[in-house]
């Protein structure tokens, strides 16, 4: 089984050769346009897949290849912060008001939660924030086992903010805490904020590199799955970001 994981940049329609040549068993997609409302080359491609986003034009897909399933799931909730003035708006939030997130199964055998942090720029939880909102509704969902978290997270750790509880070193705890860990990192051995392969290059300049993109795994599959980043010399000219490649044993 393998896994792609990739934010496209965008024109998911004008990178499908490109993609294929991965030989993927399921692509989990971030950035890419709605199927229904593009080519239909891209929407023939797409097959039975699953897409959510904030406009046509950005969004995340989950397309499935050779065979396999995908089913998504219907994860809903609410949470509300103790100890702070209820009638705080800020104090609750929804899932739905979370950005973005796709919970879907894979040949009813394993979980996957496909992630895109967003945000607006006037909030506080913006990218990491919004996974450790996510988290705090879904703690169940994502403890399982057989379950993966992956995708474009927006952060590192060397972007810690010492006074806010929702940075990303304490995300990376409480996904610890629930039984997940990150794939690259158990593999390489390297701390979180010094890694030494980046998946992203702003504005696609090769000297601004940083590592933003992840697969977290459940203990029950760390050891049975490996990670490898796509070359950046292959996939400069298509996005911002190299792929993550999950293959299973």
């Amino acid at each position: 089984m393998k896994i792609v994981c990739w934010n496209c940049n965008g024109g998911l329609r004008r990178k499908l050769e490109a993609l294929d040549r991965l030989h993927g068993d399921v692509y989990v997609i971030q950035e890419c346009e709605d199927p229904s409302r593009s080519t239909p080359d891209y929407l023939k491609w797409a097959e039975n897949y699953l897409w959510v986003g904030t406009s046509k034009n950005k969004g995340i897909g989950v397309f499935p290849k050779n065979g396999n399933r995908v089913k998504q799931l219907t994860w809903s909730g609410s949470f509300n912060l103790t100890g702070i003035n209820p009638a705080h708006s800020s104090a609750t939030w929804k899932t739905e008001d979370l950005q973005l997130f796709l919970p879907f199964s894979l040949n009813d055998e394993l979980t996957l939660l496909g992630i895109w942090t967003k945000g607006s720029r006037d909030e506080a939880f913006r990218y990491i924030g919004q996974l450790w909102k996510y988290i705090q509704i879904h703690q169940k969902d994502i403890s399982a086992e057989k379950t993966i978290l992956l995708g474009d997270l927006n952060s590192n750790a060397q972007w810690d903010k010492q006074d806010r509880w929702w940075s990303h070193s304490g995300v990376v705890k409480e996904l610890e805490h629930l039984g997940l860990v990150s794939l690259y990192h158990s593999q390489t051995g390297e701390k979180q904020g010094q890694e030494t392969n980046p998946t992203f290059y702003l504005h696609r300049k090769t000297n601004r590199p940083y590592h933003i993109d992840y697969a977290f795994m459940s203990n029950d599959l760390i050891n049975s799955w490996k990670l490898s980043l796509g070359d950046t010399n292959d996939w400069i000219s298509f996005s911002d970001h190299v792929p993550l490649l999950i293959s299973s044993d």
